[in-house]
Order: structure tokens, then sequence, then C-alpha cells
């Protein structure tokens, strides 16, 4: 297969990869695993799962371990009532990588996974090396209350019982916003991905766990201030955003953490990086991974 071809649908994760469920911190965590070398863990975000990384898990699998999970609540791990915060999941993350043996991890993480990532870096300085955070803010840190402001961020405060109700049965409808408001060109995001990840967030308990990764970042925001208060990162950080969406703001936001950042921003792109710019995506985080200073 092309490195520049297009897939319709997720792109398939090499054969050597399987999958299994570790059973940590009260919860389940549906995990993709596979390779040898320098372990490399993958968190995704709201809108997908761990399903859009296997471009890149491709192009890693030759020398790494490349581990990718989903989320506690989203695609096949399982859904409890409560620990949505990103200190509580960062927990699910140790938990992982106890369970497969890894001390230190790589991370390369996107959306609400930038947020489960800071807190795994800051909380656990030992288990992370390297960190790619890919197109988010993060709850509390920099320009996060004009971030929060803004009137397209409405689905921030949006979760409940009666929420639940109206997006029950329309799952579809309230993702292809998302999918397409944060998108450079829609088209990107095509048919078979957005069939593929509705149906994932349609498996009863799905959307309300996803409202809840939003209605957790007053907790988030708070955690993080303190995490701050500890200090900033020393780690390498590469931050990358999407040209049309986060843009330089995600190297600003990446500063406030850390000490040790590159910020890229990918031409002609959105928020959705694997769908929309697999290929220089990928280039990208293969050339910062391999790094060895």
């Amino acid at each position: 297969m092309s490195k520049h071809a297009h897939v319709d649908g997720v792109y398939p994760f090499p054969a050597v990869m399987q999958t299994q469920t570790i059973e940590t911190n009260g919860t389940s965590i549906h995990v993709r695993v596979g390779g040898h070398g320098p372990a490399v863990f993958m968190l995704h975000g709201f809108g997908t799962t761990g399903d859009m990384w296997a471009h890149l898990a491709s192009a890693l699998i030759e020398n790494h371990m490349v581990i990718a999970p989903d989320l506690r609540g989203l695609g096949l791990s399982s859904r409890p009532d409560g620990g949505y915060d990103k200190k509580n999941q960062a927990a699910d993350v140790v938990g992982v990588l106890d369970a497969l043996g890894v001390g230190t991890a790589e991370l390369v993480t996107h959306d609400i996974g930038v947020m489960v990532g800071y807190a795994v870096a800051a909380s656990h300085l030992e288990r992370v090396s390297r960190w790619v955070a890919i197109d988010a803010p993060l709850p509390g840190v920099g320009p996060w209350d004009q971030i929060r402001q803004d009137p397209a961020m409405w689905h921030f405060g949006f979760g409940g019982r009666d929420m639940e109700r109206l997006v029950a049965g329309r799952e579809r409808i309230y993702l292809d916003r998302f999918w397409n408001e944060l998108s450079r060109d829609q088209k990107r995001f095509d048919e078979a991905k957005r069939q593929h990840y509705a149906a994932l967030y349609a498996q009863p308990g799905a959307m309300r766990a996803g409202f809840a990764q939003f209605l957790a970042f007053g907790q988030d925001a708070a955690d993080n201030s303190a995490f701050l208060a500890q200090g900033k990162l020393q780690i390498p950080v590469l931050a990358l955003g999407g040209e049309s969406t986060f843009g330089p703001t995600i190297g600003a936001v990446m500063r406030c953490v850390a000490d040790n950042v590159e910020d890229v921003i990918i031409p002609d792109c959105g928020h959705w990086i694997t769908e929309e710019q697999p290929q220089v995506t990928t280039d990208l985080v293969v050339d910062f991974l391999h790094r060895r200073s």
C-alpha cells in the first residue's frame, strides 16, 4: 500500500499488532499493542478512538513497541460512571504501562489525549521521555479562559441526562458538527470513517462518557494548577497545531508547562490531523521520536 494513498475508512493497523483488555484503576481499557523497542503510547481524543493512530503505528512498528488504547469510556473500553478527570485517567495509562511491563514511554497525544498526556507527564515524571501534543488546549493553562468562552466551545458544558436523551439515536448528527467545523476540508473525514466512529459512539453509555470528558474540565483546571506549581516539564515536547484550528496556540500552551518545546503548524489542516494530513503528521512525529537528544 502506498504510504501516500488515501484510505477510505480507518487506516488498517499492522497485522502484527494485537488487541487485549487490561483491567486497571477500576475500569477496562481496550488496547492495541505490538512491536519491540522503545514504547510509544498514543492517546486519542473526542470524536475518534485509538483507531486514529494506525497510519503512525505502521511507520513506527519496525523499531518501536506501539501501544494505542481507547480512553476510559470511549471506543471498546468500559464506560464506568466516573473517573473522567484527566489526573485519574493518567492512572489508567500508568496501569496499562505496568500491565505491559513498560517503564518509560514516549507519548503521542491528540485532543483530550493531550490533557491526559500532560497529567501523566506531570504526575509520573519518570514514566515519560518525550511528548507530542497535537491541537488541543489544557484546562486552566495559558489562554484557557479565552478558549472556553469562545461560543464555538459550547460543548464544553454540554452533558447530563437531558442532553444524553437529546443525542440518543442522533449521535451521527452531533459528531458531524465536530468533524465538519473542525476540518479544513470536510471530505478528508470521509463517509466510511464517519460511519465507523459514529457506530462506536452510539454504543450504550458512550456519549455519556464523551460528555464526561468535557464536564471534568473544572477539576482538570484545578489539577493542572497544582501540577504547574511543581514546575515545568523538562522533557522534549513537540507541539503540532492545525493551520485552521489551534495553529500557534498549541505552542503557546505547551510553553506554559514545559521548557523544551518545538512547535510546528501543519498547513492545509484542521483539527483531524491523522485524517487530513496523515503523511505530514507521521513524518513530523517519526522524526521527533527518532531523535536521541
